[in-house]
Formats: structure tokens, C-alpha cells, sequence
């Protein structure tokens, strides 16, 4: 064997000529057919033909392997410098184990460019799944699993081998070793990344100014002044913490009917409510200072986002608005009972 051919010499006597037959590993598929006491062995190159010889059955496998070796490096399957290992041949399926990777091939052909390979970078795991007649070795390569049913009685040793391939690649002496050079462990975060949010609380600015900006006003013994505030019952009225339910049922119905009261009082709600659903004055917004987003907005989609959040906003408000007033309610006709 070389790496581009095979050479069978023959010598069939003392006074017959001696011979050199030469068989190209550039052959696109390999066959054998078994006898009794010969074995050929055929290597098909497609447009050019078919090559065969013959050797004793009995040393049919010494000779397969390397014409299977010298063949996959010719096809340029192998590197010129990885070395087969071993050749398995289970019915139609065959093996070919090397020291970077499992070639896999199925049919009636011993190979041909219909193959399967696992290159030992790729491999991640390996694992078997025994039966009673036949078992699977699990490869697990580039994320996925690839099966290879073996006969049971053979796969401990396939497994075996395998794995001292696998093992020799990744320059590991264990399978835990392997394990953890393919699947490290998941590296601690940096430092720098660690950071609290607390050292963040001035990303965008010095605090939040309170909602009313203006301090309430208090009187000489430090207790705050209060002052009358708009009802949203209608007209003006105390303040939250001062009166009770008979202040607002004095200004919503002369009467002293308690079910009258509390029936003015529900209608005169029930006004302000109605009230409070109309749309504020849209010149309130203009005078403020600030542009609605849609209006400088190219995007129609973006323009039809800023107002529909702009209402729904003004919806939110109205809703809190009326809620108070319920609950205000609530609490005054508590009260008046």
C-alpha cells in the first residue's frame, strides 16, 4: 500500500513471470463479494471502470483495511497525515474508525461518496443504548445525535474504541476530562458587570421634583392653613381633613330629607362626573410650552402611536379624576349616615 495506490505482486512459480498489478485509490466506490475460499474485491472508477482481484477469504479483512484507508485518502475524506484505526463490517453497515474521526457508511457497497462522518472537534458526547440483540451508539455531534446500531455483543468494544480515538484527539486522559474540555463550566461574570443599580440613581438627574411645587402655607403655631379648595362636586367646598357629608348636602339641596339628600347628592355626582368626561381644553396643552410627538413625526405610524398614547394618557387621567370623586363620595355619604 501507498498513499495513491495498491500494488499486488504475484509470483506463480519457479519459471513464470513475476507481476505488479497497480490499483488507483482515486476509486469513487469499494465492493466485495465473498466465497468460500476466494474473496474479489472490486473498486469502481465511475466513468473509467472497474478494477478487481481476488485474495483468500480467510485474510479478506487483513487486506480490506488498508485498501480502505489508502481509498478514503485518495477521495481527500482522510488528511494524508491522519491514520485509520480500525474497520468494522456489521451486514451492510461499515465503520471506519481514524484518529480525527468515525466514517460511517450504509448499503451494499463496503463505501462509496453516499457516507457519514463525525470528526472528533464536533463530538461532544457519547453514549450507548443496549438491547438485547442489537445496540445504538450515541455520537453527539454539532448539537445533534447520530445512531449506530451495532450488534450487542460488539458495541462495548466499538464504544471502546471510539472513545480512546476521541480521548487521544482532545489530548485527555479521561472521559470526565473530555467532558469538561468540550462543555466548560459557565465563566463567573466580570466585576465590572456586577454593578448596582444604586450607583445609577443619577443617570438621569438629581431626584424627582414633588407634583406641587408649591409648600403649603402655615400659620403661627405651625399648623398648615387651609385654604378652600375647587369641589368637583360643583362650587367650593372644605377642605378634605375639615366638614362632613352635611356640607356637601347643604350646597346640593335645601331640604333635611335624608333620601333627599343622598339623591341630590348622587345627581350632583353623577354632573360631575359626566363633566370630568369631557375632553380637556386643548389649548391648556398649547400653552404650555410643549408639541405633541406627532407633530414632528414623519413616520404615519409613529404619528398614529404618539397620539393614541397621548389618549390614553388623557383617558388614565380622567379615570383617577372620577375614582376620587367616587370615593369621595363614598366617604361623605359615610358620614352623613
Amino acid at each position: 500500500m501507498t498513499p495513491t495506490r495498491t500494488l499486488i505482486y504475484r509470483a506463480d512459480g519457479l519459471l513464470s513471470d513475476e507481476s505488479v498489478e497497480e490499483y488507483p485509490h482515486d476509486a469513487e466506490r469499494i465492493t466485495v463479494s465473498e466465497g468460500r475460499r476466494k474473496s474479489t474485491i472490486t473498486l469502481d472508477y465511475g466513468i473509467d471502470g472497474t478494477e478487481k482481484f481476488k485474495i483468500p477469504t480467510k485474510r479478506l479483512h487483513d487486506a480490506l483495511h488498508p485498501v480502505i484507508a489508502g481509498v478514503l485518502n485518495g477521495a481527500g475524506v482522510t488528511d494524508s497525515n491522519e491514520q485509520v484505526l480500525q474497520t468494522y463490517q456489521f451486514s451492510e453497515l461499515t465503520l471506519v474508525l481514524t484518529s480525527a474521526r468515525v466514517v460511517k457508511h450504509v448499503g451494499e457497497a463496503i463505501w462509496d461518496t453516499d457516507f457519514e462522518q463525525f470528526h472528533f472537534a464536533d463530538v461532544t458526547s457519547l453514549d450507548v443504548e443496549e438491547g438485547n440483540v442489537s445496540s445504538q451508539i450515541i455520537i453527539e455531534a454539532d448539537g445533534r445525535p447520530q445512531r449506530i446500531k451495532t450488534p450487542s455483543d460488539r458495541t462495548r468494544e466499538v464504544r471502546e474504541r471510539i472513545e480512546q480515538g476521541l480521548l487521544s484527539y482532545h489530548d485527555v486522559g479521561s472521559y470526565a476530562e473530555f467532558e469538561q474540555t468540550v462543555v466548560p463550566d459557565d465563566p463567573e461574570p466580570d466585576a465590572d458587570e456586577n454593578v448596582s443599580f444604586a450607583e445609577d440613581d443619577d443617570v438621569f438627574g438629581g431626584g424627582v421634583e414633588p407634583l406641587n411645587a408649591n409648600p403649603p402655607e402655615l400659620n403661627d403655631s405651625g399648623q398648615i392653613v387651609e385654604t378652600p379648595t375647587a369641589d368637583p362636586l360643583g362650587g367650593e367646598s372644605e377642605s378634605v381633613n375639615g366638614g362632613g357629608a352635611g356640607t356637601v348636602a347643604a350646597e346640593a339641596t335645601p331640604t333635611d330629607s335624608p333620601s333627599a339628600s343622598s339623591g341630590t347628592v348622587t345627581n350632583t355626582v353623577a354632573d360631575g362626573m359626566q363633566t370630568d368626561e369631557e375632553e380637556p381644553d386643548e389649548t391648556v396643552f398649547a400653552d404650555s410650552g410643549f408639541e405633541s410627538a406627532s407633530e414632528n413625526l414623519d413616520d404615519p405610524v409613529e404619528a398614529q402611536l404618539a397620539a393614541l398614547t397621548e389618549t390614553v394618557e388623557r383617558q388614565n387621567e380622567l379615570l383617577e379624576r372620577q375614582q376620587k370623586t367616587i370615593e369621595r363620595l363614598i366617604s361623605e355619604l359615610s358620614r352623613g349616615r
